[in-house]
């Protein structure tokens, strides 16, 4: 089945690294069919031993997503088709106050030791009125160089440097 929502989400650089303890570790890898100037991005994904597809667009605050799971065969088939466009990482879920949860990517390779959170949000308003802990960084929410496909992307400039 495939999920379609509305995903709205504030992300931020990290200004230090909290503490882990208590949260939930995974390891993600993720290639992009899409190039960074398409309109949509097209991504596949691998979260530990759990494979998706999905589907975003938009931009900013507010971004339509659809995502759907697929089998390890699939991703096989796929992941060459996203040789240039990768990103690896580990991602990092914790609870933060008020109910709110954190997806903190710590990044692997080439990107190492970039560091960012997210935070997902019911309504605009709630992601506008979010007051950030203490060792969340700047808000790059709107800045395109931290989208991964953009990382993504960036990854395989240096490699070519």
């Amino acid at each position: 089945m495939m999920a379609d929502a509305t995903e709205i989400e504030r992300k931020f650089l990290v200004s230090r690294r909290p503490s882990l303890d208590g949260v939930r570790r995974a390891e993600v890898r993720q290639g992009y069919l899409t190039h960074p100037d398409d309109s949509v991005e097209l991504r596949v994904r691998q979260i530990n031993d759990r494979y998706f597809l999905t589907l975003k667009s938009g931009e900013g605050l507010t971004r339509g997503e659809r995502e759907m799971p697929i089998s390890r065969a699939q991703f096989d088939t796929l992941w060459p088709a996203t040789e240039g466009r990768r990103v690896e990482k580990e991602r990092w879920t914790g609870d933060l106050e008020a109910g709110r949860v954190f997806e903190l990517d710590i990044f692997t390779g080439t990107l190492a030791p970039l560091m960012l959170v997210e935070v997902e949000f019911d309504t605009e308003e709630a992601a506008n009125g979010f007051q950030p802990p203490d060792w969340f960084g700047p808000d790059v929410t709107r800045d395109k160089r931290f989208k991964n496909k953009a990382l993504a992307q960036a990854v395989n400039s240096f490699l070519q440097d």
